[in-house]
């Protein structure tokens, strides 16, 4: 059976980690790591290797993978799988977190970059609202559909319901397209203009309606439709 001492000790992963740290590792080092769980340090590196290469070399596209796919790797057991996925989730959060920081979700940037670890890689549709004070403070999050974005999914009452609730003055809607494609359908028209007038009546500002991909984003505001 494969063990450390089979690889020169220059040459483990671990070992780099101690005199170097992580960033001395490249992607295939850094999943060994990752899914190694105490066995052979060079069948992991193997492993990670035939991962990182069906996936183009791509770290995005192996973030994105069902845990079945990552298991065609011989070796890859649904264990190690799991992994790696909670691996990646552990990095969207701490994107997500980094981002809620922000003082304020003024522009429509600033929500993109909230959204993009969320739904940006989605292979779905999904929607939803943010609730921010005066100062454009975020206050809550609410995710209002999956699947597909409708007048019956989005539906307005619940989004006043929210924001009256939370005593919130300023929202953004957001939605994603996962064709990657950010333009905007007569269906995201005929919301934005329903929820821009409900808003109105319950003198609410709606901001935007950002329109999410995992490369970039179309916003209704900066294209002077709101």
């Amino acid at each position: 059976m494969n063990n450390f001492s089979e690889l020169v000790r220059e040459e483990r992963p671990d070992y780099k980690v101690y005199n170097s740290g992580f960033d001395s590792l490249n992607s295939v080092e850094l999943i060994s790591l990752i899914i190694g769980q105490g066995k052979s340090t060079r069948a992991a590196m193997q492993q990670a290797r035939q991962i990182v290469n069906i996936c183009g070399g791509s770290l995005r596209d192996i973030a994105t993978r069902r845990a079945e796919e990552l298991q065609v790797v011989q070796g890859v057991d649904p264990k190690k799988a799991m992994t790696l996925q909670a691996a990646f989730e552990l990095a969207k959060r701490i994107e997500r977190e980094a981002a809620a920081d922000r003082p304020s979700f003024r522009t429509a940037e600033d929500v993109w970059r909230y959204f993009r670890p969320i739904v940006g890689t989605a292979d779905h549709e999904e929607a939803h609202v943010l609730l921010m004070n005066n100062n454009f403070k975020l206050i809550k999050a609410v995710k209002l559909s999956s699947g597909g974005l409708t007048e019956t999914a989005v539906d307005v009452r619940i989004i006043l319901r929210e924001a009256l609730v939370n005593n919130a003055t300023t929202l953004t809607l957001i939605h994603n397209h996962p064709s990657g494609n950010p333009c905007p359908s007569r269906d995201d028209d005929r919301i934005t203009a329903t929820l821009k007038q409900a808003c109105s009546t319950m003198r609410l500002y709606l901001i935007d309606h950002v329109v999410v991909t995992d490369s970039t984003y179309y916003s209704y505001s900066e294209e002077g439709k709101l």
